[in-house]
């Protein structure tokens, strides 16, 4: 997995609803995300880095398809070389993995953090996320904490 990430607003405001938007910086020592997308999250943060998108174009066409953000980090991360594109609207992943994009989202952030011992455990987060109505679906809870090598409640 690269080091370099685009994230979209999505998850870095999941991971703020429960105290938990360091682990970012911790996993991925490149942070990147479009203007858009600051737009969206709202905050600056030292370890994020605002790169404009380069061809507007592709964001317009994107945008005939998913939200500004999405399409702003989706046409980012084609711009740039070996990143790793963190997205959690399904139709989004979609449109991303069909351009050839890698993609994981929230939850593949938080297993990513448990795999390089930057968490103890990722069931207790997961439950954290649920309580600020992040939508986890059953299989996928069951799923993140399977790649953990942790038990199912």
């Amino acid at each position: 997995m690269t080091d370099h990430v685009v994230i979209d607003s999505t998850c870095l405001i999941a991971l703020e609803r429960i105290d938990q938007l360091a682990l970012i910086p911790q996993i991925f020592p490149a942070v990147i995300v479009p203007p858009g997308v600051q737009s969206e999250f709202g905050a600056s943060l030292n370890w994020l880095t605002i790169q404009p998108v380069k061809n507007s174009a592709v964001v317009e066409t994107l945008k005939t398809q998913i939200d500004d953000g999405e399409a702003q980090a989706i046409a980012l991360a084609l711009e740039l070389e070996n990143v790793l594109l963190v997205l959690d609207d399904k139709k989004a992943r979609r449109v991303a993995q069909q351009l050839g994009l890698k993609v994981i989202g929230t939850i593949g952030v938080l297993v990513d953090a448990k795999r390089k011992g930057v968490i103890p455990a990722i069931a207790p987060l997961l439950t954290a996320l649920e309580k600020v109505n992040f939508r986890l679906t059953p299989a996928l809870h069951y799923e993140a904490l399977r790649l953990c090598d942790e038990e199912p409640p």
